[in-house]
């Protein structure tokens, strides 16, 4: 099966650019873990939050939020 590559783009013929099934799920990962809620017009709570932990002092409870995070966003929006 033929995916489409993200982001959207063209290759060198000029037809759409497709991707391999591999390199799809990692942009569909990407993409969830790179989002921040409430960036999506459509859909608000899309994404995982991840990213407003960058500057978070480092710790045991940071890393445990971090994993809930991923776990969660990646269980609630790719299964």
């Amino acid at each position: 099966m033929v995916q489409l590559d993200f982001p959207y783009g063209f290759d060198a013929t000029g037809r759409t650019r497709t991707t391999d099934p591999v390199d799809h799920v990692r942009d569909l990962i990407e993409q969830v873990l790179f989002t921040a809620p409430g960036e999506r017009v459509n859909r608000p709570q899309f994404g995982s939050g991840l990213l407003g932990l960058v500057f978070e002092p480092n710790s045991a409870a940071l890393a445990a939020a971090a994993r809930a995070r991923v776990d969660g966003a990646l269980q609630q929006w790719l299964t």
